[in-house]
């Protein structure tokens, strides 16, 4: 197989993976949206780690860089999904004040 059509393969499934994710994230209802993301970004740290592995192994210059980027913005998605939920899971904790007034009552 050439170079030009191994990476139009390659190319095409990433399309088909970008759209299907659109699709499905889309019709995800709200109340659901807290346990997929937890869900989301454990299995994202998992992925994370084994980007790392793939950008030990030898390659030429411009795929280390372009790996090194991609696990870069990987970081800041699993690090921000995980801020994300816990500040949505926030919002659902009784707080100290409103706990004493409800045990005055």
């Amino acid at each position: 197989m050439s170079s030009h059509l191994l990476l139009l393969s390659e190319f095409a499934v990433f399309v088909i993976a970008a759209f299907l994710g659109f699709e499905l994230i889309s019709r995800v209802p709200s109340l659901l949206h807290t346990p997929l993301m937890s869900a989301t970004n454990a299995i994202h740290g998992i992925i994370l780690v084994g980007a790392m592995i793939a950008l030990a192994a030898p390659g030429n210059a411009f795929t280390k860089v372009i790996g090194f980027i991609a696990v870069i913005f990987g970081a800041m998605n699993v690090v921000g999904g995980y801020w994300v939920t816990n500040r949505m899971l926030d919002m659902f904790r009784i707080r100290p004040a409103k706990r004493k007034k409800a045990r005055s009552r």
